[in-house]
């Protein structure tokens, strides 16, 4: 009798960790989930509790240890996906972090970008790492927290200290600091690393002041990075990492040249598989490690955007206008149309394709016929329009013309939310019955390394069974809806362009305010 194979894996985003055990026909046989808290110092700011991240991680493999019925001698790897850009630097004598965990979204550093970008350096950035020189990305937070944290530059030029997206974090904690390690896709958003001559490169790290010692080393996605200490019986090597939209693109099977996958969560990735071609984008776009393995790299074009479930939390929490994200559909249809209500959800300023972290969010065209389900309408509807700007570049960049977008996260449950993004883009939108794919992608990986499976064509075999969303809007509604938007938009960038002096938040008179 054949023995069943497992993969056990941690899905570790901005609000929370989860670890699924998935077996070999690609099924989440279960799955338990702890959230971790936001932290919010001062406005534009945003982190994490790194000890408390990894804390719920143990905590949660300790208790699939214990409670699953699986047969956990059948586990053949335990595989990590997390969000990216989030960094850590932490004492290495210690085990300790130096500084919370600053996320992606926090935008304490525009003002240092625009410093740099003033030196004439993003272009120099872009040319090395296909990204951005934008908060958004890792080596500013870095440098924020060695300039910043008493002694924290000192201990680094003496090699006390190391650095590392959550993946990395996560490795060193679960190997007892044995393996300080990331992989190709999370390295390639640090914004320190060439995704060329796919190394780490002196000449940003200089740009940024940050010691190479601080660096993990970069592997491959199915290498086995090392293995987890005693956690109720797992005894497991660890592969299969990637970010988190990266393993989304491989959950999705986007494996072919031109497919393109929108990852819903916090914000959004829209990524295409560019294949072994490296697409280098002028427009807001970024260049990216799509994945690696097999010793081989794939590339990808992004667009990025800060704000779309978050947008709908925000909406939830601090408005209070609905209790539950099945409550907030209904109330979105109970309306015919927006009445030209547009919300602007730039809450960590805006991504693709405008690249502007000082516009401040907005609700606009209100008139006194408005209520309460409009503004939940144009909260999901603002998602809808931001991936149609990513999109519209994409075909423009890329010379493909997409006709079908594969969509993935909680969000993609809500049944007006994925008929509006057929309707507005004019093309199929498919979900499938696995909502959250960016662990399936991380498993798969895990899986191929350890020959769980054999190939490709193997893991393509498996597909889900798949939605598919049409256009059913009139091409005058969708288009008199999506121009209303950039019409919209235009007018709070220009706004902000007029007031960016007097309203941008100053880097400055914050860091005196830091709480060690």
């Amino acid at each position: 009798m054949v023995q069943e194979r497992y993969i056990l894996a941690i899905d570790q985003s901005t609000s929370g960790t989860k670890v699924k055990i998935i077996n070999k026909k690609g099924e989440i046989l279960t799955k338990k989930f702890l959230e971790h808290q936001q932290f919010y110092p001062n406005p534009g700011w945003s982190e994490h509790d790194p000890i408390e991240i990894y804390s719920n991680v143990r905590d949660l493999l300790n208790e699939m240890g214990r409670t699953t019925t699986v047969d956990t001698t059948n586990i053949e790897a335990l595989s990590i996906t997390n969000q990216r850009e989030t960094i850590v630097v932490w004492d290495k004598e210690t085990g300790l972090p130096v500084y919370n965990a600053i996320v992606w979204q926090c935008r304490r550093t525009a003002d240092l970008c625009k410093v740099l970008k003033n030196k004439g350096l993003e272009k120099v950035v872009k040319l090395k790492t296909g990204l951005t020189l934008d908060p958004y990305f890792s080596a500013t937070k870095v440098k924020w927290i060695l300039d910043n944290i008493d002694g924290a530059r000192k201990k680094a030029k003496k090699g006390q200290l190391l650095l590392g997206t959550i993946d990395s974090w996560l490795i060193w904690k679960l190997t007892n600091g044995k393996v300080h390690a990331t992989d190709y896709t999370n390295a390639s958003r640090t914004m320190l690393y060439n995704i060329y001559n796919l190394s780490w490169d002196d000449e940003l790290l200089d740009i940024f002041t940050i010691p190479s010692s601080m660096l993990p080393e970069v592997k491959f996605s199915d290498e086995i990075f090392g293995n987890i200490s005693d956690l109720a019986n797992l005894r497991l090597p660890i592969s299969g990492i990637i970010g988190d939209s990266h393993g989304a693109l491989v959950g999705q099977m986007c494996f072919e040249k031109g497919m393109v996958k929108s990852t819903f969560g916090t914000g959004s990735s829209l990524m295409m598989n560019t294949g072994k071609e490296a697409i280098k984008s002028g427009k807001g776009l970024m260049t990216t490690i799509a994945y690696a393995y097999n010793g081989e790299i794939s590339y990808a074009l992004e667009g990025i955007i800060h704000s779309t479930g978050d947008t709908l939390k925000w909406i939830k929490d601090n408005l209070g206008l609905f209790d539950s994200f099945e409550e907030a559909e209904k109330m979105a249809t109970s309306i015919e149309s927006n009445d030209g209500v547009y919300i602007i959800p730039s809450f960590a300023g805006l991504g693709a394709p405008y690249w502007n972290p000082y516009t401040k969010a907005a609700i606009m065209g209100l008139n006194r016929r408005v209520n309460k389900n409009h503004i939940v309408r144009a909260g999901m509807e603002s998602i809808v329009y931001q991936i149609r700007d990513v999109i519209e570049l994409m075909n423009q960049e890329s010379g493909i013309e997409l006709k079908e977008l594969r969509v993935d996260g909680g969000p993609t449950t809500n049944k007006f939310l994925m008929q509006f993004q057929a309707d507005i883009l004019g093309i199929s939108v498919v979900k499938t019955n696995v909502p959250e794919l960016s662990s399936m992608g991380a498993a798969y990986l895990a899986g191929l390394g350890k020959g769980l499976w054999k190939s490709i064509e193997e893991i393509k075999s498996l597909d889900y069974f798949k939605y598919f969303f049409s256009c059913e809007m009139s091409q005058s509604d969708s288009t008199k809806y999506y121009q209303e938007w950039k019409s919209t938009i235009a007018l709070m960038i220009n706004e902000d362009q007029i007031n960016t002096e007097e309203n941008s938040f100053s880097l400055n008179k914050e860091i005196n305010k830091v709480v060690q």
